[in-house]
């Protein structure tokens, strides 16, 4: 989006809403949705407009499956193409004074959702009430979400209880056109007070809350001298207060990092950082016309009767809440906020920002459809459904992962990927993996699951395929989390395909024809004791072998080793069992935990969850081999047969060991093996070079 497309825009006006959002009769002129511009273009209909032509192509692109409105692995979702600047532009434009109520709008650059029966997002602004507040998101967002914001003109005096009544009627009316889809509500600062005072008032709607920084928290804020300030100030020095409010409301760094490339050298994102912090500084300045002082001085009070109404209800929130809050927060306490609100909440979850300031989402680095996707709260129905309501990674989504957070990680193992073709010979790379499902791969569970991270990327980048991991119902949950929860492996695995593993889901996922990651060893191989790397624990029934004969489904065996050659164990769960503090803490942890192997006996059904303590080991190489394939179609036998089944169970966990014996002993001829070798190797053929192996 470049400014001057956004100059081109008048500020805000409406257009006659489609029967889809047409307010019923009666209702207040603020309350109708009406599309709105600066950064949104109208195109003749309120809610999507009508797109076409190349926009059109480009949102086909991105559908995999026009039936289940899927979204295809590795799509771009134009997060990082707006920046800070084209949010001061909008704002400038906005601002405007119209003389008109606050109203809905919906962004152009949001699209029209890429997936079937997207639910509702409504976002509702913050201190400056203009509702661009969300602009580097936009387009991203629009892709799972029908996304609307909330403007509230720069000189409009609703009160609090006013906007509520805006809010509340929207959301009533559009509970009533889908009341089996949530509505998600993004409230940031004094929106987050507006959400939840909703929230308080309509236990009845499935809602899902946002809360950003919420302003719940403005008794203690530091503004509070300002206002006999502001009072008192002649209005010719009020340009003073916004440009300085600037810098306790927001990190300026992290702003002007926004769209920088990560990839860059030292000097030249020195360079880019300077050229867009020169580019932004003056900006901030401007505040004083988006907000003047005697708007500033409304909005101020506003926030104090908008936070004393909605702490007075925060007993009567049913939502479901994800809160955003930043540890750099100037303007308000919202990290002490935070822990406040995860205790007086009934349904609550957190993800900790500790290097971020107020204005979180319009600072580097913060994806907000990645923290929904990543805590679990995406859903289209009154419950989250794991398989159909996934969301793939994304193409930024994918480089953060890969390309800057674990690189180094990937970097110094330089894993080895093999697969086995049908006629048994094996090759480098996954050639050997069938390009269509339903394939089910059947391997060890390394130590902490360690194998996964390399395992997801290279699926990714050779089959553009997302690999459905069945994982521990406890991954999912938030029986664990606290009121400092930054983003975890746990939200990393949530993106990258991992679900509660049950028969119902891979049953479905079956059906859709996915690749599925199933580990029969589960918790007890994963976690395994001192000595056992590479051991099975898999229970003796076949657990998955009938449902993949059912479907005709291609199991693939696959070994793994490595992880001998990078981590140490020190203290193992009998360990830890003979420590009286830890073991109270480990059967207090597994109390609480869903026991999934219960019926299963000895060892394999002790799925006790422990953290063992370990010790980094110089790092040696990860190896990968993918057997052959055991085709499963018109093996009838197995269904109806408990013997045929459990020959079949035999011979996939035999292929495991067998594997895993083969690069236990081949690794002994990587001349690439030590780190540096590797090292040594890269540093003439450049980091992205693939390093040599051992001849398979």
């Amino acid at each position: 989006m470049s400014i001057a497309a956004l100059r081109s825009f008048p500020a805000v006006y409406g257009v006659k809403p489609s029967p889809r959002l047409q307010a019923p009769r009666g209702r207040p002129r603020h309350a109708r949705l009406i599309r709105a511009s600066s950064s949104v273009a109208v195109n003749g209909e309120v809610g999507l407009g009508n797109r076409s032509g190349k926009d059109d192509q480009e949102e086909d692109a991105v559908v995999k499956d026009k039936e289940q409105g899927g979204l295809e692995p590795m799509y771009d979702d134009g997060f990082g193409g707006v920046t800070v600047k084209d949010y001061f532009a909008a704002a400038r434009e906005l601002s405007k004074d119209d003389g008109g109520p606050p109203r809905w709008f919906c962004p152009v650059e949001s699209g029209r959702p890429a997936v079937r029966d997207a639910p509702l997002l409504l976002f509702l602004p913050g201190t400056d009430g203009v509702g661009m507040g969300l602009i580097l998101h936009h387009k991203s967002l629009g892709k799972a979400f029908e996304v609307r914001c909330l403007h509230i003109p720069v000189n409009d005096r609703t009160p609090f209880e006013g906007l509520l009544q805006i809010v509340e009627q929207s959301i009533k009316y559009e509970h009533e056109l889908s009341p089996s889809k949530p509505i998600y509500i993004v409230g940031d600062s004094f929106g987050g007070c507006l959400a939840l005072a909703v929230a308080a008032r309509n236990p009845q709607i499935d809602l899902v809350l946002v809360l950003v920084n919420p302003a719940t928290s403005f008794p203690k804020t530091s503004l509070q001298p300002i206002l006999p300030l502001l009072e008192a100030m002649p209005s010719d020095l009020h340009v003073t207060v916004p440009y300085l409010l600037s810098f306790v409301m927001a990190d300026p760094i992290k702003m002007a990092m926004v769209s920088i490339e990560n990839n860059l050298s030292p000097p030249e994102t020195l360079q880019k950082l300077s050229d867009s912090l020169t580019s932004l500084l003056p900006l901030l300045s401007e505040l004083a016309d988006i907000i003047p002082r005697d708007a500033l001085l409304w909005k101020l009070k506003l926030l104090k009767a908008g936070a004393a109404y909605t702490n007075s209800r925060l007993h009567a929130v049913q939502a479901e809440v994800l809160l955003l809050a930043s540890g750099k927060d100037n303007l308000l306490p919202s990290a002490e906020e935070a822990d406040r609100l995860f205790k007086t909440l009934k349904n609550c979850r957190v993800r900790y920002f500790k290097d971020n300031g107020h204005t979180l989402l319009l600072e580097d680095g913060v994806n907000l459809l990645s923290v929904i996707k990543g805590a679990n709260i995406y859903r289209r129905g009154r419950q989250r459904d794991f398989v159909t309501d996934y969301l793939p990674p994304t193409l930024n989504e994918f480089k953060k992962a890969f390309d800057e957070d674990h690189k180094l990680f990937h970097l110094a193992l330089s894993p080895v990927m093999m697969s086995t073709l049908t006629n048994g010979k094996v090759v480098r790379g996954l050639a050997g993996i069938p390009d269509q499902g339903p394939v089910l791969f059947v391997g060890y569970h390394a130590l902490m699951g360690i194998e996964l991270s390399p395992l997801y990327e290279e699926f990714l980048r050779e089959k553009n395929t997302v690999v459905r991991g069945m994982a521990h119902p406890m991954l999912f949950g938030s029986n664990f989390e606290t009121s400092r929860q930054e983003s975890s492996r746990f939200d990393t695995v949530s993106m990258y395909g991992g679900l509660p593993v049950t028969p119902i889901n891979m049953y479905r996922l079956f059906e859709r024809n996915q690749y599925v990651l199933l580990y029969p060893g589960g918790v007890r191989e994963a976690l395994h004791r001192k000595g056992e790397e590479y051991k099975l624990f898999w229970p003796d029934q076949p657990e998955f072998v009938r449902m993949a004969a059912r479907f005709g489904v291609t199991v693939i065996p696959f070994g793994f080793v490595g992880e001998d050659d990078v981590l140490e164990m020190v203290l193992d769960y009998n360990d830890q069992k003979n420590i009286p503090f830890v073991r109270e803490w480990i059967e207090s942890i597994n109390k609480e935990t869903l026991r999934v192997r219960d019926s299963v006996k000895g060892e394999e059904g002790n799925q006790d969850v422990y953290i063992p303590a370990l010790v980094p080991k110089v790092p040696g190489r990860f190896y990968y081999l993918f057997g052959k394939p055991i085709e499963m179609k018109g093996m009838n036998n197995v269904l109806r047969d408990r013997e045929s089944a459990n020959e079949v169970y035999l011979h996939i966990k035999t292929e495991v060991e067998n594997a895993m014996s083969y690069l236990k002993r081949k690794r002994e001829e990587d001349p690439y093996r030590s780190i540096a070798q590797r090292t040594l190797y890269q540093a003439s053929w450049g980091v992205s070079a693939q390093v040599p192996t051992f001849e398979p």
